[in-house]
């Protein structure tokens, strides 16, 4: 077996002598292009100081206004309830006045009737009575619902009763008020029972 003749040494190009290795070149470039050390003046550690504290008197004021607001805020929560709860309490005492002198005139009516009084006496009581009480409503906003005969029928305010075939009325329109309604300010209590009118059948043939 002949033998082996020795490798020989790639040649050195010219180019070559003296570069470093890319990685290491990287490694000493990071290492010169680190950031300084930062001195900082007595001045400024002062200066940064009074910032701090005119920010800490500052979030404590506006804690402090936030407490009192919170305060505020509560006490007039607690009033306004103790203020509903009284008008739901009393809303009735005007109106519980205003019937007072209604009830006097029927205690004195009935002492009347016991007197054997004439009948038109006893009437005209009544009909006193009962514009004291009509005026007493109104004042606490209450009004009477009481459509004329031949208003169109109005199921929003009417409560239709009954159907009255007739040709004197217009069909869907009221022919009697058996009962008034009552509407308390813009609300309706009571809407008022009527009877409506109905178009007479058509006759066979």
């Amino acid at each position: 077996m002949p033998p082996t003749e020795p490798t020989p040494n790639p040649p050195i190009r010219p180019e070559t002598v003296g570069m470093t290795h890319p990685f290491v070149e990287s490694d000493l470039a990071a290492t010169l292009e680190e950031e300084p050390t930062v001195l900082v003046h007595r001045e400024e550690i002062d200066a940064l100081q009074r910032d701090l504290d005119q920010a800490l008197a500052k979030a404590d004021e506006h804690w402090k206004l936030y407490l009192g607001a919170h305060a505020e805020m509560e006490n007039l929560r607690k009033r306004t309830e103790r203020e509903v709860q009284n008008a739901h309490k009393f809303a009735l005492e005007r109106f519980f006045g205003e019937l007072l002198p209604v009830r006097d005139s029927l205690e004195l009516g009935i002492v009347a009737a016991n007197d054997a009084a004439e009948v038109a006496q006893l009437r005209a009581g009544l009909e006193l009575t009962l514009k004291q009480l009509a005026a007493a409503m109104e004042k606490s906003g209450a009004h009477a619902v009481n459509p004329d005969v031949g208003v169109k029928f109005n199921p929003a305010e009417h409560e239709a009763m009954a159907m009255m075939p007739t040709d004197q009325q217009e069909p869907n329109t009221v022919v009697q008020v058996m009962q008034k309604g009552y509407r308390l300010n813009e609300r309706l209590i009571r809407p008022a029972k009527v009877i409506v009118a109905q178009a007479l059948p058509k006759a066979a043939g």
